[in-house]
């Protein structure tokens, strides 16, 4: 047996990167920075893929996709896009390499420099508002409802697996619209489309907001994210969705001809989430055991590991199951049944704890004279001995149970980690002790923004959509303030 998994109360972060490793999610790759994501840990991330594709085509929007590089003087169009994001592009000056003097290596040659740089997409509103312009021409194009599934460069110094990579795969959704009411009831439907997708799959309740102007995405008018809390007390953005205006329109001159015959800029949104969305899975529901995973997103659901002791025993137990995983697999669950001899029954239950299997059940010879099963379910680590008679519906809905289970929890926790703050004492003195979502007013100035996250680390994670007038003073100045707002410090 391996040795335990480190205790999320004594070292989360080492707890975190162990679980990513040991339960076989990914590991760090030989370039610095980036990751292989293993195969247990992709096929979450293309359940994850399935799922939101399918929201997004219902949505009206289809697959694209664009180039990796993206051409500098594209990104200069842009003056508040290309600052945000300047410090983390990486640039390709050369396009071919040739022997040393030697030969004994290989050398950037010299004479094959670009006329113009490339940079690697840290994002891709530059290159795909550039060809939007080739696209565009009349109302009869609009909206024009695109989104792409990539990976993106964002050349990150400090790296954790899934949270922050140099490289890191994700969505990008691109859409042009007539109006900016079209193009703001765009931004703030694929919004809620994450915040179902975080709320309903991956059992992770989410604030819905609007990010202040000091943590907007650069080049957008607004910036509206879901935010989740963490176990550590830390917050984590899920997701965002981002009202862009006619900026990139204007920097590349995209325009169509309106009902009247009137030449306009189209108004634009983008939106995005990534394989972030595995380390909120992973930090919101798992345990010093291992992997919890909400059963929508499990790659294994069900897992049956008979107990014998030699081959005729297995056939028995085999002879029983058969029907039992053919009428699993109709319903759309996925199930193993495990009977290989290499390890003995303990040692695969410690495995899919780790994995986070959602449902085990366990089948020996003594169970197919009584006509019973144990099934321990992963969430609560109970067991309990049920027939056999009737277990695919039993089965059924104690998936359902799981996940609505394993949803619960998280949202009980962030209720119990969510306060309001009067006093800018008290506001340290949480984000010191127990940490998450902390309310308290804010006078909306920048230089407040700024000088609590210089003094806590604690940045504004959102403005809650639908916030409840509340008129207050801020915990920082004592300047009027109209609501409270979400502070917390942050992935």
């Amino acid at each position: 047996m391996s040795k335990a998994l480190p205790s999320r109360s004594e070292n989360y972060s080492e707890w975190y990167n162990e679980l990513v490793k040991r339960a076989d999610l990914a590991e760090n790759s030989a370039v610095r920075g980036c990751m292989v994501i293993k195969p247990y840990g992709y096929s979450i991330w293309e359940k994850m893929q399935r799922a939101l594709d399918d929201m997004f085509k219902e949505t009206g929007h289809s697959n694209a996709y664009f180039p990796l590089f993206i051409p500098k003087s594209y990104l200069s169009k842009e003056a508040a896009h290309v600052e945000g994001f300047a410090k983390e592009c990486a640039v390709v000056t050369h396009y071919r390499l040739k022997q040393d003097e030697n030969g004994k290596g290989i050398v950037v040659d010299p004479a094959a420099k670009l006329e113009e740089e490339l940079i690697v997409r840290p994002t891709s509103e530059t290159v795909i508002w550039s060809t939007y312009k080739n696209w565009i021409q009349s109302y009869r194009d609009l909206p024009l409802l695109i989104n792409q599934w990539a990976n993106v460069v964002r050349w990150e110094m400090r790296t954790r697996l899934f949270l922050r990579t140099a490289e890191f795969l994700w969505q990008e959704g691109h859409t042009a619209h007539a109006t900016a009411g079209e193009a703001i009831a765009e931004t703030k439907q694929m919004l809620e489309v994450y915040a179902t997708f975080a709320e309903e799959w991956m059992a992770l309740p989410v604030l819905r907001g609007v990010k202040t102007p000091n943590e907007r995405f650069a080049g957008a008018i607004d910036t509206y994210c879901i935010e989740a809390l963490m176990q550590d007390g830390k917050a984590l953005q899920a997701g965002t969705s981002h009202f862009l205006g006619q900026n990139f329109a204007k920097a590349f001159d995209v325009k169509f001809q309106d009902r009247d015959g009137k030449l306009e800029h189209v108004w634009g949104t983008s939106w995005g989430v990534s394989t972030r969305l595995m380390g909120a899975l992973i930090m919101a529901h798992s345990d010093d055991s291992g992997l919890v995973l909400p059963p929508k997103l499990a790659p294994i659901q069900v897992v049956i590991v008979p107990i014998f002791k030699n081959e005729e025993q297995l056939e028995q137990l085999r002879a029983r199951v058969s029907d039992i995983v053919k009428e699993l697999k109709k319903r759309g669950i996925s199930v193993k049944f495990d009977d290989s001899d290499a390890n003995k029954p303990g040692w695969k239950f410690a495995e899919y704890e780790l994995r986070g299997v959602p449902v085990r059940l366990a089948l020996g010879m003594r169970d197919l004279e009584n006509g019973t099963v144990e099934v321990a379910r992963r969430d609560t680590k109970t067991k309990e001995t049920v027939p056999l008679e009737g277990i695919v519906e039993h089965l059924s809905t104690l998936l359902d149970d799981i996940q609505q289970a394993i949803y619960d929890k998280a949202f009980a926790f962030r209720e119990a980690n969510t306060t309001p703050v009067n006093s800018y004492e008290e506001f340290k003195e949480v984000l010191d002790g127990k940490g998450g979502f902390v309310l308290a007013h804010w006078d909306g100035t920048s230089e407040t923004e700024d000088k609590i996250k210089e003094e806590t680390k604690a940045t504004i994670r959102c403005v809650p959509l639908n916030a409840p007038e509340e008129p207050g003073t801020c915990v920082y100045s004592g300047a009027p303030s109209a609501r409270r707002v979400v502070f917390a410090r942050s992935y």
